[in-house]
């Protein structure tokens, strides 16, 4: 007899069949002696449609909603449908005794394998492989401790609730906000409280008048220091005030009235869960969360070089601690090589804030496996994100940077001037990151003056100093910043929006939906998402109660929570939000309306921005007609789909280029024909394939010598 592996993906399933011993590869699966191995292609199941369960739910229509199956129902999903019917051939099979669900050791992961074997009706007995890393021998390990499979029920229920929460959250208020509007509105019961924080911050801008103001700084000879008020601070708002003090303190002696000295330790960073990983990303090298998801997914699946990417702990467990040095080892090469070799010479400091097993409850954090590195292989977004992961881990087994703040106060005619200083006695971990000793402080900060650190002389209390200059320095109030990937990332976290696993999704569906926009690394609210915010009701706006259901969801999770309480909650909120948009006076008016008309259905079409430019669409959702907003279309088709193709401008001149396949050809400068290179092909092309009857070749060859000649 022989065990079913079903795996997530075609990649990580011929990893497995290779370990395994499985290696004759058959269309959808692998098979060996004692393991067939298959895998799905993320979900082969979903949840049923509306008109699943009724026909007339094809069309979309407001009284027909909400739409609230007794019972949710699975469908086979129709793109995947070939790979499910192998699996389910596999799984019949009379020499099958047991499965192992292999997908991903996740809640998203566990869904998927549960509602394939729901569908399939599997009575069998069932196993789960649950690893941190696709290297050989966490392989081996894995499948040499599998656990039993109904050990993950209440996993599975987590995911199925959050699943179907979605579906009757999404499903009823975009259709009804459609409906009511006319218009395609996205919402949901994460994207939208996200899409409200982005808003509550434009309205904070928006409303935010700025003042001018000065400060004062006194040169004290070998050192300089800022003017204070009593109440601390450094801004004055009357002009007046400032040059009065600036006369009154030029050239006037002063005495050094407090020195405080105190020593600051430093412990290292915890190691990086996905969320803080995909914050560092962003501010260092402006990566999307999304972009940091797929190379890390990368760097576990196809290299094999870190652990598992989507887990929310920034710990590690006491199991793993005899394999740190090994981890070292591998990573010991290159830039590395000179911070990874002292630490193999000695015993590790292990500390709490490297190992907790109280705080790791699905997966550890994101640090390298024992998997040799061979840096040359990696592109360079994976170089840097892979030396963001392997610098983490290192610090953890250095000590703390250990340094002395001094802050120091001068009275001048009894005015006072504070200054700050730094003076480091142990560089420790930030020796990892080339000693770098920069303020690592919350990027929000909203503050407009801080005390800068400086390196100060030995200054002592008594000391007399006198004021060599005083400069006014003008300033403005500013206001809050617009967020970045990063900040959005944070204040999603703090409030329990979504976890690390969705959180690039929601930001990226938010873009796709044209509710905000990237601008460099800064995300702004466009002129939908601004009128959308306003359409949806206000409990489901704010992340209160969206953070309330993912504390819900963590205890069924945990077999703390009831299901069936959470979705009676769910139900009952579709309702009452479905009735707030059909009692709706407010309008909504597309702000991207294009002076162009569908040719299709003679809708003023709207405009959207892409990568590539920007592109006109129907808005109506029977249509879907779409075209480029550049307004030079060219006469020629696309030799695959046959529409009209785009012409554009590169750094090599003019080409065309079809908005559909993408295919592009390179034209002469009279805008008209394809370049001689072109013609010569083609020429050829048609002379090899003439055989019978007229000579295309000659006659065409003849046409556009006539051409050329005229």
């Amino acid at each position: 007899m022989k065990s079913l592996i079903l795996a997530e993906k075609p990649s990580v399933a011929r990893e497995i069949a290779r370990v395994m011993g499985s290696r004759d590869k058959h269309k959808g699966y692998f098979e060996g002696p004692k393991y067939i191995v298959t895998w799905a292609l993320g979900h082969l199941v979903g949840l049923a449609e509306p008109e699943d369960y009724d026909r007339k739910f094809a069309t979309w229509n407001l009284e027909d909603l909400p739409i609230l199956p007794e019972s949710m129902k699975l469908k086979v999903l129709r793109e995947t449908s070939q790979q499910f019917k192998i699996v389910q051939q596999q799984a019949r099979r009379q020499d099958v005794s047991d499965l192992i669900v292999a997908t991903d050791a996740a809640r998203e992961g566990e869904l998927l394998a549960r509602w394939i074997l729901n569908m399939m009706k599997w009575n069998k007995p069932f196993q789960r492989l649950w690893i941190s890393s696709q290297t050989d021998k966490a392989i081996k390990e894995g499948f040499a401790t599998l656990k039993p499979g109904r050990q993950f029920d209440r996993l599975y229920e987590s995911a199925r609730c959050r699943a179907e929460a979605d579906w009757m959250i999404g499903l009823n208020i975009t259709r009804a906000l459609t409906c009511k509007f006319g218009a395609q509105l996205s919402a949901g019961r994460v994207q939208t409280p996200s899409l409200g924080m982005i808003m509550d911050r434009e309205k904070e801008i928006i409303s935010f008048r700025s003042e001018e103001y000065d400060t004062l700084t006194a040169d004290l000879g070998n050192f300089t220091a800022t003017w204070r008020a009593n109440n601390g601070d450094a801004r004055m708002f009357d002009r007046n005030q400032a040059v009065v003090l600036q006369k009154k303190l030029q050239g006037k002696t002063g005495i050094i009235e407090k020195v405080n000295k105190s020593e600051k330790v430093e412990p290292h960073p915890l190691a990086y869960d996905l969320t803080e990983l995909q914050r560092d990303a962003n501010k260092r090298y402006g990566f999307s969360a999304k972009q940091t998801s797929n190379i890390l997914q990368r760097l576990y699946e196809q290299y094999k070089l870190v652990t598992y990417p989507r887990t929310d702990s920034r710990y590690l467990t006491s199991d793993m601690t005899e394999t740190f040095k090994e981890r070292l080892e591998s990573v010991a090469v290159g830039p590395y090589a000179t911070l990874a070799r002292p630490l193999l010479r000695k015993n590790l400091n292990i500390t709490k804030r490297i190992v907790d097993d109280s705080k790791v409850s699905d997966h550890h954090a994101i640090i390298p496996t024992e998997e040799t590195v061979l840096l040359n292989l990696l592109n360079t977004e994976e170089r840097k994100l892979y030396d963001l992961i392997v610098r983490r881990f290192i610090s953890l087994f250095y000590p703390p940077a250990r340094y002395d703040d001094v802050a120091v106060t001068v009275k001048v005619e009894n005015e006072s001037f504070h200054t700050k200083g730094t003076t480091v006695k142990e560089i420790g971990w930030r020796e990892v990151y080339g000693g770098d000793v920069a303020d690592d402080s919350d990027e929000d900060d909203q503050s407009d003056h801080r005390d800068t650190r400086s390196v100060l002389p030995e200054l002592h209390v008594g000391e007399k100093v006198k004021v060599q200059r005083c400069n006014v320095r003008p300033g403005r109030t500013l206001p809050p910043k617009r967020y970045t990937e990063a900040l959005l990332l944070s204040q999603m976290e703090k409030h329990g929006l979504g976890t690390p696993a969705t959180r690039a999704d929601i930001i990226e569906k938010l873009v796709s939906s044209d509710t905000i926009e990237r601008k460099g690394n800064i995300l702004h609210p466009t002129g939908k998402g601004k009128q959308l915010i306003e359409l949806v009701s206000q409990q489901l706006r704010t992340p209160e109660l969206t953070a309330k259901w993912e504390s819900e969801l963590e205890k069924i999770a945990r077999g703390e929570g009831s299901p069936d309480l959470f979705l009676k909650g769910i139900r009952s909120m579709s309702k009452e939000l479905v009735a707030g948009v059909k009692g709706s006076s407010v309008e909504y008016k597309p702000h991207n309306v294009s002076n162009s008309h569908c040719p299709e259905c003679n809708t003023r079409l709207l405009e959207k921005k892409n990568k590539r430019g920007t592109l006109l669409i129907c808005p109506k959702e029977d249509c879907g007609y779409r075209r480029s907003d550049d307004k030079r279309v060219s006469n020629r088709r696309c030799p695959q789909c046959h529409k009209k193709m785009e012409m554009k401008e590169g750094k090599a001149g003019l080409y065309v280029q079809c908005l559909t396949c993408g295919i592009t050809e390179t034209m002469n400068k009279d805008n008209k024909h394809i370049n001689k290179r072109e013609e010569r092909k083609l020429v050829e092309k048609y002379t090899q394939q003439e055989t019978t009857g007229s000579n295309l070749g000659d006659l065409l060859k003849a046409a556009m010598e006539k051409k050329s000649k005229g």
